[in-house]
């Protein structure tokens, strides 16, 4: 990685990046790193995963998390920005996290719907909220 792509992202940069890589901490403080599809509505970043995955778990028992520019495979391209990150259970807010990732991902998230209705796994998802960090 070079310089250049170790410094913090800005948020518009992380609004704009087709994968994010979203690290959530265990009770040990080890960080566990993801790539997520990220949607941004404001000064919130919403991603889906599945309600019984480790990253859902972890935000359960903690808000802290850092995200970063990265490619499909979790490879990063920018350094970490520090978040706070919750599980949403607000339904109308949850509903606004699916309209923001179809909106960015479109044809492809609604490809991922159709996929988790087939499999019964779209109403087992949990969706999450980070929010950067004021530096």
């Amino acid at each position: 990685m070079s310089s250049a792509s170790s410094a913090a992202p800005s948020a518009a940069t992380l609004a704009k990046a087709p994968y994010v890589s979203l690290a959530t901490f265990r009770k040990s403080g080890a960080a566990v790193a993801t790539p997520v599809w990220c949607a941004a509505e404001g000064n919130n970043f919403y991603f889906f995963s599945a309600a019984s995955a480790g990253k859902v778990k972890r935000l359960r028992n903690g808000t802290r998390a850092r995200l970063a520019v990265c490619d499909m495979r979790g490879g990063l391209l920018s350094g970490w920005v520090e978040a706070n990150a919750v599980v949403l259970e607000d339904p109308v807010e949850t509903g606004r996290a699916l309209t923001a990732l179809r909106r960015k991902y479109g044809w492809q998230m609604r490809l991922a719907d159709l996929g988790a209705r087939l499999t019964g796994k779209f109403d087992r998802r949990a969706y999450l909220r980070a929010q950067l960090v004021a530096a």
